[in-house]
């Protein structure tokens, strides 16, 4: 029996499941996630919580559990560019339903659901007047299709909202807005719970909102009533003690954070801060931190809840009622952070914030942090020694893109004042950035131009290049705009172009297809890069411009408190997202009022997918060609690309022959609902290489004749052989974003199992959503030593029957020869239901059978 209990809030009595009277003292022993799956599944679990209970309080004797709990979240949050996708599974799905002769409408979420519209925006325009208004502009008309679809689903499905373009970035928007920290739902008080369809979800986990990011296809299940099935997490504790020092900024913290927990196993774990060190922080420092969880691997970077959370409440705008009952309900419940309290952990990290200095990391993934100073030495380890350059032209090492941009930074007041400081002081001083750099500023949310105006900031950043160029991703996901032509021509010189942003990655290709490198910083030292115009220098000592070095420029903590003073004010918050969402483009829109959704056959966007059907029988026992074998850190940008899509490209052909202008293809993340421009853009970063074969072009494969092709012509050659396919792959295969499109691509390529040395989590779901099963390779093997060649084949069985989680796989290299090898591997499958999900073939023909089920055993109750 559930313990529930009630609380007097506003003269209500509130009932709530009592968490102090369920766990007793073991409750303190748990850490706050943990104490938070217990309330969930109390409540929610209504045939399974007592056990969940026991099995929840059964991992802390060992700190380890191999048992399963179900969690189903209070909401979903997505951006457009995983909502496309997964309104296209669901249109087609629903059409599939209709043409097996049920009701369509049998699919609807079940749930709130969230969409930002914040992926598609791109920096055409930049350090003009005007910008803002052009880019939004270029954005609508680009985008009028898909936008037009998104409004078809707020017409026809319940439960989901649309924020259109201007309302910022979903993390910024789900902080300032839509985050409660604890909801209030039919007489219940209940803690703020999500998923989300980002691998940066976790940042609301910076003011005590417990959430995670999946990918679109597990986010579709949620939608409709199923839950999230997860053994009972490993969780690692970060101790944080001491204090950030003056002139430390919060995301030389994160960057730090994620260099030392790269050095940690934390694969389907999640993490946790505690320990005195957390109390110094501000709910801003703290999401910054917690932004950064899919960079260090986890699930989650979780701060509990404590006066810097309900603050934060406050200062954005939440009423004092509602803040009231936060820390009421919080500290009733045994959720409030106490800083001396040493909870039970998996296994402990210890970090002083006393040792943090200014950092950047790069150049060429997120986890490599640097000491600022030493850009320089990254680049020439790279490359080698710079190269001369001639008189006016962009240097080598030249920043050809400074970026304040992404979700990770711009949402913290703190650090885009520090970025205004600088550029203050740079304008009093008559500095400038070189006419080689593209500067941009793409803050998280409208809030901010109030905030900056406020504090008269503004200008000063516009005055050194950084005028907002919208509100929305932009550089950070690889939506930069074009190069500037001084850039190209060093480039086609021999001279290395970087980019220095705000963002959360930096991989090869992902802030513009043409730059190798590019080095994560704060947005003050962003702008400080831009002045100097290159990174060749050390950028903590050296000038910046003639006798002007960063002490000159770099604010003090006074200064930016004093600042803060000036900008803050609690009534920005709902009166810029009003108008935001009041816009008149988004208003004016039209999109269709029909259970099902009108597809057309012309169109290039909205394009219905072959794999939203019903179950469909596949062979179990395969002899499977290898498609692709790949090296280590395959991200899911380098499988499935969000940037420009060039006309000179697979996908480019496909589209121009199709009617569309080859000046203007727009990007891949905007052709998401299109299957067939995504399948022709799969594996083409530049960086990937097929080992099959030497010279092997990128996005291509070998045929076992010796034939080179595009891989969606090979898939095709295979499927009409009636052979299926296997990607091998190193370590952190699918690491970076949670784009779901690189596990839909692999399964129209054919693929019907993944072997990797390591999987990163979200894109294992993914495989697993889309039938494709994931498999470990043994110890001591990886695709070098397999030396998988033309005409070499795998054989392995895929019996439902013999799939358990994290069981032994045996298959075997058949050479071209005929002589056999033998492996064991493990599959990479964590619960039943995931078990249950292959059986099917994907998450999408398992929720057609239950949507129909489930309406044919409510109809035999009703008769």
């Amino acid at each position: 029996m559930q313990p529930v209990s009630t609380i007097r809030i506003d003269g209500r009595e509130m009932k709530f499941i009592d968490l102090p009277a369920s766990a007793g003292d073991d409750l303190a022993r748990l850490p706050h996630i943990h104490r938070l799956l217990l309330e969930n599944v109390l409540r929610t679990s209504a045939d399974d919580a007592m056990t969940s209970r026991a099995a929840i309080l059964d991992w802390l004797a060992s700190g380890g559990s191999e048992r399963e709990i179900a969690f189903l979240p209070s909401r979903v949050l997505m951006h457009d560019t995983t909502c496309g996708p997964a309104l296209v599974d669901i249109a087609a799905m629903r059409s599939a339903l209709a043409e097996a002769g049920h009701d369509p409408a049998l699919l609807n979420p079940v749930l709130q659901v969230d969409v930002s519209t914040d992926h598609s925006l791109a920096v055409d325009a930049y350090a003009v007047p005007g910008a803002m208004q052009r880019n939004i502009a270029n954005e609508y008309r680009r985008n009028a299709e898909r936008y037009e679809f998104m409004k078809w689903a707020t017409n026809s499905l319940s439960n989901f909202r649309v924020h259109p373009p201007g309302t910022g970035i979903m993390h910024t928007l789900n902080l300032e807005r839509l985050a409660t920290i604890v909801t209030e739902r039919d007489g219940w008080l209940i803690p703020d719970t999500l998923i989300g369809t980002d691998s940066h979800t976790p940042m609301i986990n910076g003011i005590g909102v417990l959430a995670w990011g999946v990918g679109g296809i597990e986010a579709e299940s949620v939608f409709f009533g199923m839950p999230v099935m997860l053994r009972v997490p490993d969780v690692v504790g970060v101790r944080l003690t001491g204090r950030l020092r003056d002139g430390v900024t919060a995301t030389d913290l994160a960057l730090t954070v994620t260099e030392h927990l790269r050095r940690v196993d934390l694969a389907d774990r999640f993490v946790e801060f505690f320990g005195p060190g957390v109390s110094t922080l501000s709910a801003g420092d703290r999401a910054v931190v917690a932004n950064m969880t899919p960079e260090f691997g986890a699930n989650s970077g979780y701060f509990p809840v404590d006066a810097a959370s309900v603050t934060y409440l406050r200062q954005t705008g939440r009423s004092a009622s509602h803040c009231a009952m936060v820390e009421a309900y919080c500290r009733r419940q045994g959720l409030w952070f106490d800083p001396d309290q040493n909870p039970v952990f998996t296994n402990t990290v210890d970090l002083d914030l006393s040792q943090v200095e200014v950092s950047v990391a790069g150049p060429r993934r997120p986890q490599d942090r640097i000491t600022a100073s030493a850009t320089a030495a990254a680049t020439h380890a790279m490359r080698g020694a710079p190269v001369p350059t001639p008189e006016g032209q962009a240097p080598d090492g030249a920043v050809a893109i400074a970026a304040i941009t992404s979700c990770t930074n711009t949402s913290d007041p703190r650090l885009l004042v520090a970025a205004g400081l600088v550029a203050r002081k740079a304008r009093a001083l008559g500095l400038k950035p070189p006419a080689y750099v593209k500067t941009s500023m793409a803050p998280g949310s409208p809030t901010a131009q109030r905030y900056l105006e406020r504090a008269g900031l503004l200008a000063d950043l516009e005055a050194v290049g950084f005028g907002i160029v919208g509100y929305g991703c932009t550089t950070c996901i690889g939506n930069s705009g074009p190069l500037p032509e001084t850039a190209v021509q060093a480039q086609a010189a021999g001279r290395l172009q970087v980019a220095v942003l705000s963002g959360n990655r930096n991989f090869p290709g992902r802030v513009h297809p043409q730059l190798e490198a590019g080095f994560l910083a704060s947005p003050p030292l962003v702008v400080a890069f831009a002045l100097a115009g290159d990174v060749e220098r050390d950028i903590l000592h050296d000038d910046i411009a003639p006798g002007v070095r960063l002490s000159d420029l770099w604010p003090t903590g006074a200064e930016i408190d004093a600042a803060l003073a000036l900008a803050t004010d609690a009534g920005d918050y709902a009166v810029a997202y009003d108008q935001a969402e009041a816009s008149e483009l988004w208003r004016d829109l039209k999109a269709p009022d029909t259970a099902l959704f009108p597809w057309d056959a012309a169109s290039t966007y909205i394009r219905r997918p072959p794999f939203a059907d019903f179950p469909r029988a596949r062979p179990t026992r395969i002899s499977a060609t290898a498609i692709l074998v790949l090296g280590d850190d395959i991200t899911t940008d380098h499988i499935s690309p969000a940037g420009a899509i060039s006309a000179r490209s697979e996908a480019g052909d496909y589209l121009t022959a199709r009617g569309e202008s080859a000046d203007d293809l727009n990007v891949f993340s905007s052709r998401r609902g299109n299957w067939e421009a995504m399948l022709r853009g799969l594996f083409t970063n530049k960086s990937v290489r097929n080992l099959l074969g030497e010279a092997i072009p990128p996005g291509s494969t070998v045929l076992p004749d010796g034939q080179v092709l595009p891989l969606w012509r090979a898939a095709e050659f295979y499927r009409e052989q009636q052979v299926p396919v296997v990607i091998v792959a190193g370590e952190r295969y699918g690491m970076g974003s949670s784009r779901d499109w690189a596990a839909k691509g692999a399964a129209l390529l054919g693929t019907r199992a993944v072997l990797a040395t390591s999987f990163e989590r979200i894109h294992r779901a993914n495989l697993i959503g889309m039938g494709v099963v994931p498999i470990r390779l043994p110890q001591g093997v990886t695709p070098q030593t397999l030396k998988l060649g033309m005409g070499d084949t795998i054989e392995l069985s895929l019996n439902p029957a013999d799939l358990a989680p994290r069981g032994a796989i045996e298959f075997q290299v058949i050479r071209a020869d005929n002589t056999a090898e033998r492996f064991s591997g493990t599959l990479a499958i964590e619960t039943s239901l995931e078990v249950n999900t292959l059986s099917k073939g994907g998450l999408m023909p398992l929720i057609l059978e239950n949507a129909v089920n489930a309406y044919e055993q409510h109809r035999s109750a009703v008769c």
